[in-house]
């Protein structure tokens, strides 16, 4: 605990220290004290009791724990309200141009208006007012009750109880009044009527709250509580009339409702067996499951179920909101319930509702003849009925004469009238097959006349076919000349030159588009093949 550290005790004392320390905790030993003389709670632990080794501390003390560099500054007087230092008797110079004071300007001046100012008349001058300062630290600033005089809740209390002292005078003149009257009426006359007994009532209730403390306390309990861990001493108010048998005395069976001691509690009914008429106990359970304990149970559900669906719902924190959301979420369930009750009624029908069904119908007996073959099928007496489906049959839209998908070619559905492959299109008639059968025609001729012109084409000459032009591949009878060739190979190698110094290269070049066989293969005699393994030799 909480003693001085740095001192060395054997084993048998430190045995006993613990077994002090355990009676503390217990309650079996006064508790420790420090220097001021105010107890220590023996449940906290030694490494907050026991102080640094460099405070030298002799005796057990929680001074280490506290606040021990108070500010100097901090003060917890308030403004003195309404004092006045000083009283003038003529204006002074920097003063308050309508009352005279030295303590504000006559922009701040709170006193009403002089018709002329105090600077100008000297007179009628008023006190100084009392100016303080106070350096306040950061709980100082936001005390909501620092300057407050708890001597003037007096009047409150002095106002509350003139009142009750009214309210009971005037109870008891109007007791005396209805006696006076009751005693005045002649013997035979009626009885008092429900409005006065009700009266009466009042007077009685009202009575008895006034003489309430005037009572025995023989409803009060004194609570001792042996150390300071234990809690604080006091009074406590016993709501249980002694008369009534204790709730874990009605059943002394075993087995019987389980009572709780600490929270002073039995679920369960002790005697489920007994008659409901003569009980009044069956168990906290019973008000559990009733009253406004059930809707507050079935509110608290809807929050949860309502927070794991994702909606930012919280009892505790708002509960006005979970409420309200309660409530809507009700309405709109009723909604929802009506609603499908009237689209399945408007569906199905109400049977109910309708008029009752002829006998020979609900007995399955008839005597209209029916002729069956030997297979079950129907041959004469009753008419063969199409089934229908749940869709719409037979409707037309746009003009159409048929329905949506009674044509189909090239694996494409459409309108048999029209021949059209586009669903929602409008129908052109025999018009529209006309123009389609003549537009296919077209194509055909279209592509016939493309596939002559091609033939056509490769039944030309092959050495027109075989020209060595810029940009085709080279023909297997390509001859060309060797002079013209070796003509251009100086002229690809001055080209290439060129390229690779800027400074010969001419102002003025003249460019001749026109490429001749021998061009192109001194081209591409000359061109570097990037995948080929000797291109760093050919230069």
């Amino acid at each position: 605990m909480a003693t001085a550290a740095g001192t060395f005790k054997s084993r048998e004392d430190h045995r006993k220290q613990i077994e002090l320390e355990e009676a503390r905790k217990a309650g079996l030993a006064p508790a420790e004290v420090d220097e001021d003389g105010k107890e220590i709670n023996p449940h906290i632990p030694q490494y907050m009791s026991s102080a640094p080794w460099y405070l030298n501390a002799e005796r057990p003390s929680l001074k280490h724990q506290r606040k021990w560099k108070s500010d100097p500054n901090y003060t917890k007087s308030w403004y003195d309200r309404g004092a006045k230092i000083f009283q003038a008797d003529k204006y002074r110079k920097g003063a308050c141009e309508n009352c005279g004071a030295m303590t504000h300007s006559s922009k701040s001046c709170m006193e009403r208006p002089r018709k002329i100012g105090a600077k100008f008349t000297n007179k009628h001058i008023a006190p100084d007012e009392k100016i303080e300062s106070f350096e306040l630290d950061y709980d100082g600033k936001r005390d909501r009750w620092n300057g407050y005089d708890a001597t003037s809740y007096a009047l409150v209390i002095e106002r509350y109880e003139a009142r009750d002292s009214a309210r009971r005078t005037f109870l008891k003149e109007q007791q005396l009044k209805k006696l006076e009257e009751k005693n005045n009426l002649p013997d035979g006359e009626g009885g008092p009527s429900d409005e006065e007994e009700d009266d009466d009532d009042d007077l009685r209730v009202d009575e008895a709250k006034v003489d309430e403390s005037k009572q025995m306390d023989f409803a009060k309990v004194e609570k001792r509580v042996r150390t300071t861990g234990g809690g604080s001493t006091g009074t406590v108010r016993n709501l249980r009339i002694r008369e009534d048998t204790a709730k874990y005395l009605l059943n002394l069976d075993v087995n019987s409702a389980h009572y709780d001691p600490k929270t002073r509690s039995m679920r369960e009914d002790p005697l489920p067996d007994a008659d409901p008429n003569e009980k009044f106990y069956g168990g906290d359970n019973q008000h559990r499951n009733s009253g406004q304990a059930l809707e507050f149970k079935q509110l608290n559900i809807h929050a949860w179920e309502a927070f794991d669906k994702g909606q930012d719902i919280h009892m505790q924190a708002a509960p006005s909101q979970a409420e309200l959301l309660y409530k809507n979420f009700k309405v709109i369930k009723e909604k929802l319930k009506s609603q499908t009750k009237d689209t399945i009624l408007e569906k199905y029908g109400n049977a109910a509702a309708k008029e009752e069904l002829p006998p020979e119908l609900l007995l399955g007996q008839t005597e209209r003849e029916v002729e069956y073959d030997r297979a079950g099928r129907i041959v004469k007496g009753q008419e063969f009925s199409l089934p229908k489906s749940k869709y719409e049959e037979d409707v037309y839209i746009n003009n159409h004469t048929t329905v949506w998908g009674s044509w189909w070619k090239d694996h494409q559905w459409g309108y048999k009238c029209c021949r059209q492959t586009i669903r929602n299109s409008y129908c052109t008639g025999t018009a529209g097959i006309e123009a389609a059968e003549a537009a296919t025609d077209l194509m055909k001729a279209n592509m016939a006349r493309k596939g002559a012109t091609s033939d056509a084409e490769t039944d030309l000459p092959s050495e027109e076919r075989r020209m060595a032009t810029w940009g085709t591949d080279i023909p297997d009878d390509l001859v060309l000349d060797e002079a013209k060739l070796a003509e251009a190979l100086k002229k690809e190698d001055e080209r290439k030159r060129e390229e690779r110094d800027e400074r010969k290269r001419k102002y003025n070049v003249r460019w001749n588009d026109e490429v001749t066989p021998e061009d192109m293969e001194a081209y591409r005699m000359k061109k570097i093949h990037h995948d080929d393994p000797m291109k760093d030799f050919l230069s």
